[in-house]
């Protein structure tokens, strides 16, 4: 039995992406004045709370899972929990112990045990799903039937995991990605009436909605075992894709709006852009998939441009500022870094798909 690239390639990216959320924002090093571990051997933290004791854990559990569906099926069962719960201990020490050269940040043993304990219970769900999920079971069989096989369909399937994951940032436009001015320069554009931000709002939530959709159709597998028309299949892949990535929105408004205002993402611009994006993808669907392709990646540079020129979001600069601070800080830098850098993975993704198409599985 091989062992599956994509849980290797979500691992890693989910080892880079808690490095540096661990380490956001990279500034402010200091000399402790103290050995790097010498908060394992402190007394338990004066100040701590129940949130962030439990966003420990979670934070750590996809870990532990990614570490032992990764490791699937060289290691399994007990090997494999042992596997996540000392690579997530070292992981957290290490990370911990970074933290204590941060001036921002406090080094903690309370996060360190949260953390192993996060990675332990991830690895005990990864030791016992990584069988099923993997070789013999209905997603795997759901996989091979629905996408192509190979390092190429899984690069592509975490990209697009990678796009709703940056959703979660509630400060950014619908589907809105590649902003790079907090991360270059901090510049923002000039304020306008409501009516020009909508529909600027507008045009980056279709370009992209319809981009990442066709990036998405050109993973399905060209011959399913199932005879089911292409027309068909592009739909409901397009159908759960939309579904997916609002239901991550309005999850990220949960978190730090009051219950009567997770829909304050469905703006005017986002509306129309949604119904512009579907009909577009739905449009394109009939193009070959050079042409999807290539309108991907031309819809991709648009909405990138865009983004960089678009002024402050009138609707929510005041009300999401509470997501700047506090236990958000960290996690909203890395959606940030995720969505700004996203159009252009998938820009030099879109162009080697163009370059050297794969017909054959990639093993």
């Amino acid at each position: 039995m091989r062992g599956s690239p994509l849980a290797r390639l979500l691992f890693a990216v989910y080892v880079l992406l808690s490095v540096y959320a661990s380490l956001y924002p990279f500034s402010g090093w200091r000399d402790p004045g103290a050995p790097a571990l010498a908060f394992l051997f402190a007394g338990w933290p004066r100040y701590f709370t129940a949130f962030d004791f439990w966003a420990n854990v979670f934070g750590y559990l996809p870990y532990g899972l990614l570490c032992a569906a990764a490791a699937f099926p060289a290691l399994r069962g007990g090997s494999a929990l042992l596997l996540a719960a000392v690579s997530g201990a070292a992981m957290s020490l290490a990370l911990e112990a970074a933290q204590s050269f941060l001036a921002t940040r406090v080094a903690s043993n309370l996060d360190v045990l949260a953390n192993v304990a996060g990675a332990c219970a991830g690895g005990v769900l990864g030791a016992w799903l990584a069988p099923t999920l993997l070789q013999e079971g209905r997603f795997a069989r759901w996989r091979a039937a629905l996408f192509e096989r190979g390092l190429a369909a899984d690069v592509g399937l975490t990209l697009v995991v990678l796009w709703l994951f940056s959703q979660l940032n509630p400060a950014t436009l619908l589907f809105g990605s590649g902003d790079l001015r907090d991360l270059l320069a901090g510049a923002q554009g000039t304020a306008y009436a409501a009516k020009f931000f909508a529909a600027i709002e507008a045009a980056v939530a279709a370009a992209n909605l319809a981009a990442c959709g066709l990036l998405a159709s050109a993973l399905l597998n060209a011959t399913p075992p199932a005879r089911v028309p292409s027309r068909a299949r592009n739909l409901g892949l397009l159908i759960g894709l939309v579904a997916l990535a609002l239901l991550v929105k309005t999850f990220a408004f949960a978190i730090v709006m009051r219950a009567e205002n997770v829909l304050a993402w469905l703006t005017p611009g986002a509306q129309a852009g949604l119904a512009a994006g579907i009909a577009l993808a739905l449009a394109a669907f009939w193009l070959p998939r050079s042409a999807r392709l290539a309108l991907a990646a031309v819809l991709l540079m648009a909405a990138t441009v865009l983004v960089n020129l678009a002024p402050p979001n009138p609707y929510l600069a005041a009300s999401l500022k509470v997501w700047q601070q506090g236990h958000f800080l960290n996690f909203n830098g890395l959606t940030h870094l995720v969505s700004a850098m996203w159009p252009f993975a998938a820009l030099g993704y879109l162009v080697s798909l163009a370059a050297a198409p794969w017909r054959k599985p990639l093993r």
